[in-house]
């Protein structure tokens, strides 16, 4: 550990004690395990790194379906992050975004208009929440929404680890056209803490890969898939 990572083996115990204290690890004989927690929300910067080249697929994949001159919203997201990295290219787009992340990135793109939805700052996600960002955000009506989630359960349906990201996710699938569904194929068959959206909101689903009864789920309720 200490050759690979150009760290001291002191350096790394500290980490890991504080990565149990903070919820995100569990210490054990040699190591540690990531905790899966319904309720304890990764930090930014990590939770960008994770599965980085599936939502980079993810990302090529709305590319194609998001056309020049649309308006969307993007969530605030670490998959959506990567989307805005992609989209902004395109060319009259309108983004209407509660990431700090996505408004950081778009900054200074000429050929696309950005508006931030304003709101209180959560800083563990970089995204913008609360009363302010949801008036906010029903001031618009958009193209597509493009929304990703903590977890997906045929049963329970859609969830988020925070009570104000599910509503601000409501409010902007409720002011869409069309409600794209962004994951990445570890978000299947998974809960977290607070429901969110219903299956009957989302129009699209696109992901890195699709179990095979999630395909059947989706044929079945008319949801597209990518």
């Amino acid at each position: 550990m200490e050759r690979k990572f150009g760290v001291s083996n002191q350096t790394i115990r500290r980490d890991f004690v504080k990565l149990e204290k903070q919820g995100f690890a569990k210490k054990t004989h040699g190591g540690a395990v990531m905790v899966e927690n319904m309720t304890v929300e990764q930090p930014y910067n990590v939770r960008v790194a994770i599965n980085k080249e599936k939502k980079l697929l993810i990302a090529e994949k709305i590319f194609k379906i998001v056309e020049s001159g649309e308006n969307i919203i993007l969530d605030a997201s670490s998959t959506c992050v990567l989307v805005a990295k992609k989209l902004k290219i395109k060319e009259k787009l309108t983004i209407i975004s509660n990431s700090v992340g996505i408004l950081t990135e778009c900054a200074g793109c000429e050929n696309l208009s950005l508006i931030s939805t304003g709101g209180i700052l959560r800083g563990s996600s970089l995204s913008l929440v609360g009363q302010d960002a949801v008036q906010s955000l029903a001031k618009f009506t958009v193209d597509k929404a493009i929304i990703s989630c903590k977890g997906l359960d045929l049963v329970k349906g859609i969830t988020e680890s925070n009570l104000d990201e599910a509503e601000i996710k409501n409010v902007m699938a409720a002011n869409a056209r069309q409600v794209i569904l962004a994951i990445d194929s570890s978000k299947f068959n998974r809960l977290a803490f607070a429901k969110s959206l219903e299956f009957k909101h989302i129009d699209y689903v696109v992901s890195d890969d699709i179990p095979a009864d999630w395909v059947k789920f989706f044929d079945e309720n008319n949801i597209k898939y990518l």
